[in-house]
């Protein structure tokens, strides 16, 4: 189990809880018939060369990004989208995988535009994000950052590294990068995928993140 302790080392916490997410991840994809084509929305592939999920004939994934990427695995390839307004045909993919990019793309709206795009691109999803109500901040690392007023967490960003984030000394930059996140609460995430169950991950019994996901056979 993990436990509250572990926050001392978030490096290695979000380490084991990548692990263990992916782990469930794999068990859906156990029921999914091959071959699979997959779009991983907002991801990398080092993040499934560092997975070491089977990537061969029966498996293909399409890594979508903001900005040009390299993979030297030929069944890895890469393109540069927007994950509200994305350039692929309806359909298009047995799997959409999105991990910790939700909560990055903008307002509500923002994030239904997205949400909208990964039921389109196919039948199956998995879609993580952090629970805006755990205690500390995911990206800043600083317990009840998200229920500051976005100024208090501009200031605070200005005088020192926090978490993941490097310290930025500009306000308007720093005012920037705090209103870039916007955690998703569980009543959000049910709007944003009505039809999907939802996957709490627990750290000490409280829930750190969401996934939703539908049409795996489970």
């Amino acid at each position: 189990m993990i436990s509250i302790a572990d926050m001392r080392d978030p490096q290695s916490l979000a380490s084991r809880l990548r692990k263990r997410r992916f782990r469930f991840f794999t068990e859906l994809l156990a029921s999914v018939p091959r071959p699979i084509t997959m779009c991983d929305i907002g991801g990398t592939p080092s993040f499934w060369d560092s997975m070491a999920l089977p990537v061969d004939d029966d498996i293909t994934i399409t890594v979508v990004n903001l900005f040009p990427q390299a993979s030297s695995n030929e069944r890895v390839r890469t393109m540069v989208g927007d994950a509200r307004a994305l350039d692929l045909p309806d359909q298009s993919f047995n799997v959409v995988y999105s991990n910790s990019v939700i909560e990055h793309v903008g307002s509500f709206d923002d994030q239904r535009r997205m949400a909208q795009e990964v039921r389109r691109l196919g039948p199956r999803y998995f879609v993580q994000t952090p629970n805006f109500f755990f205690p500390v901040e995911p990206h800043f690392l600083f317990p009840g950052f998200q229920f500051l007023p976005a100024d208090v967490r501009a200031w605070l960003l200005t005088k020192r590294n926090l978490g993941w984030m490097e310290r930025e000394p500009d306000f308007n930059a720093a005012s920037d990068v705090v209103r870039s996140i916007r955690l998703l609460r569980l009543s959000e995430m049910r709007r944003l995928f009505p039809t999907s169950s939802i996957y709490r991950e627990r750290v000490a019994g409280l829930t750190k993140s969401f996934v939703a996901y539908e049409g795996f056979d489970r």
